[in-house]
């Protein structure tokens, strides 16, 4: 008789219905174990598009659309050299913050750009952490049939693939001291409206800075105002996140704001 298998090592079980709350205890434990050893505890976090591209790749593309002639995909072309402004910004900012934190007394805390570790928008903030010498950033991935591994500007000690979104979005709340919502599609707008509602409800009760940038884009595609007219939130809620269009504007806003946090936190 041969001997049997033990339980924790019988995929076939790991990997079925019955065994989907070991699964999701195992997104919570490793990641929780690996942020210990590797003394992450705060991060800013930047949502945004896994669409948009560098101002290059996206000037690139539009020249070929235009000498394809084909005008739809001129159309398209043109959208993603409007959209590339933002992967430069997001670039730029993550660089900014990055050097800010690191520059920092240390005995103060230190932020990590945290992303979903893919392209777009994602990429970009990874990749303007990664810029700087010794800059570790995060990246949450997801497995999904459409997107390739984690972008490489992510530290590889810090990269992460989840399957359940709902534990991938714990860990974004969880370790987040500030918030950068860049333009975005259902994904972005998914995680923006569940943390707005965990704020508003109390269920995260510490501050959060949450930067909401592009008012081009976002004016359009989310009208708070209306909200507030029809009586769905309050005018009060119109506070839990700050509008800008510079990176100069979110960077003074974001480290004015965690100065704040932690010199009240000190007293």
């Amino acid at each position: 008789m041969s001997k049997p298998q033990k339980a924790y090592k019988n995929l076939a079980f790991l990997n079925s219905p019955a065994a989907r709350h070991v699964r999701i205890l195992c997104e919570y434990e490793e990641p929780r174990d690996r942020f210990h050893k590797e003394g992450v505890r705060d991060t800013i976090v930047i949502f945004g598009s896994a669409r948009v591209k560098p101002r290059e790749v996206a000037a690139q593309l539009l020249a070929d659309a235009r000498a394809g002639g084909d005008a739809a995909a001129i159309r398209k072309a043109e959208r993603g050299v409007r959209l590339s402004r933002y992967y430069e910004d997001s670039q730029a900012l993550a660089r900014r913050l990055t050097e800010w934190s690191m520059s920092r007394d240390p005995k103060l805390r230190k932020y990590l750009i945290c992303t979903g570790g893919g392209p777009g928008i994602m990429e970009a903030a990874n990749r303007g952490a990664a810029d700087v010498p010794g800059g570790r950033t995060v990246g949450l991935g997801i497995s999904l049939p459409f997107e390739e591994n984690v972008n490489r500007w992510v530290d590889p000690d810090l990269a992460f693939e989840f399957h359940y979104f709902f534990m991938r979005k714990y860990w974004f709340a969880y370790l987040a001291k500030a918030m950068v919502i860049m333009p975005g599609g259902y994904g972005t707008l998914d995680e923006m409206a569940e943390i707005l509602t965990l704020r508003q409800t109390k269920k995260i009760t510490k501050k959060l800075p949450m930067v909401l940038f592009g008012s081009e884009f976002w004016d359009e595609v989310l009208d708070i105002e209306a909200l507030i007219r029809w009586g769905t939130i309050s005018e009060a809620d119109r506070e839990l996140m700050h509008h800008s269009d510079s990176v100069d504007d979110a960077f003074h806003f974001l480290t004015t704001a965690l100065d704040a946090i932690e010199k009240e936190h000190a007293k």
